[in-house]
């Protein structure tokens, strides 16, 4: 008997985005404890590029294998169409809406730019009926990216990037947070987060996202495009600097002692400096879970949360949803729309 096929969008080589080859593919079947899920949206994040790219700018001992052909994503909103064998209950029954991070960091790649897709289901919670699949497409990866540095880590993996476990800093009124890349997918939910806790948040990004960012709840912004931030902010209590790297280091003198700064990225500092100075430095590597998703699904149907839309692409046009997260300057999220 043939297999059921259905449209994919798959990697047979490392590349720029035209390598994204939309194609047939089998429907995956769910394994025990997994989840079929029809693909109704899914969300763009930066690992779906640097998996594009074959992880060019990871060092070689952190690069895990990447068996090719792979079908790129880890992000999706859509309907439950099969569970395996004890999938069954009592999470979720055949034809509810749900969300998830597939798989993530165990599979870098989840294969979510299909039609189909299947994980464990404890990766998914139910979809926030407030919003369309698209917003809720949008909120996995980047909604837990910022709960687990921010809010709650949830689990006791080690991290890759460094010995002790990471511990999200106390947020309330007397706590002022700068958020450096705040208009992107992780900084826009941040923000919000730090907000829902009291927090006073200063969010830095270019001077076209300050009318959203203020509408998000920012009590301070700061163009970097006309300032950079450290030269004119001290004495906040926590840094988190959406956008990472060497960079990172900059952002320590804007730090009371007893602060902390979190690069979502990887970085390079001085352990010694760090404790000269007083304050931790510290990161951690997103994990799936879904009862985390369902506590951000729980705000986001509140209206504590929203997702924000940069756009929308058809699946098919998975490259020019590449290229677009390629020119930056993203406000919210871009989502791939599964027919």
């Amino acid at each position: 008997m043939a297999a059921e096929m259905m449209k994919a969008v798959r990697l047979h080589a490392f590349g720029a985005p035209e390598v994204l080859r939309y194609e047939d593919v089998p429907v995956p079947e769910p394994g025990p404890g997994e989840a079929l899920v029809r693909v109704h949206a899914v969300g763009l994040n930066p690992p779906d590029w640097y998996v594009r790219e074959g992880l060019r700018n990871m060092p070689p001992e952190l690069k895990p294998p990447l068996p090719l052909p792979l079908i790129p994503g880890t992000d999706v909103s859509g309907v439950v169409a099969a569970l395996g064998p004890g999938a069954d209950a009592p999470r979720f029954s055949v034809g509810d809406e749900v969300i998830g991070l597939l798989r993530f960091p165990t599979a870098l790649q989840g294969g979510a730019y299909a039609e189909y897709v299947t994980a464990p289901a404890a990766d998914f919670a139910r979809k926030p009926t407030s919003v369309d699949h698209a917003h809720a497409a949008g909120l996995p990866m980047s909604g837990l990216t910022a709960w687990q540095f921010l809010i709650e880590l949830g689990h006791d993996h080690p991290s890759p990037f460094q010995e002790a476990q990471h511990r999200p800093a106390a947020l309330d009124a007397g706590t002022t947070v700068l958020i450096n890349g705040a208009a992107g997918g992780v900084g826009h939910l941040a923000l919000q987060l730090a907000k829902w806790k009291g927090a006073r948040v200063i969010a830095v990004a270019s001077g076209a996202h300050e009318a959203f960012l203020r509408g998000l709840g920012a009590d301070e912004f700061i163009d970097y495009t006309k300032e950079r931030p450290e030269d004119v902010v001290r004495d906040v209590d926590l840094v988190l600097d959406v956008v990472g790297g060497p960079d990172s280091r900059r952002f320590l003198r804007t730090l009371k002692r007893g602060g902390s700064l979190y690069p979502v990225y990887f970085g390079e500092f001085d352990e010694e400096e760090n404790a000269e100075l007083g304050i931790t430095v510290s990161l951690t590597q997103v994990r799936s879970s879904g009862a985390q998703l369902a506590e951000l699904g729980r705000l986001v149907e509140e209206g504590t949360v929203r997702v924000a839309l940069d756009g929308t692409f058809p699946l098919a046009e998975a490259g020019a949803a590449h290229e677009r997260a390629a020119r930056g300057h993203i406000q919210g999220k871009i989502v791939l729309m599964v027919a």
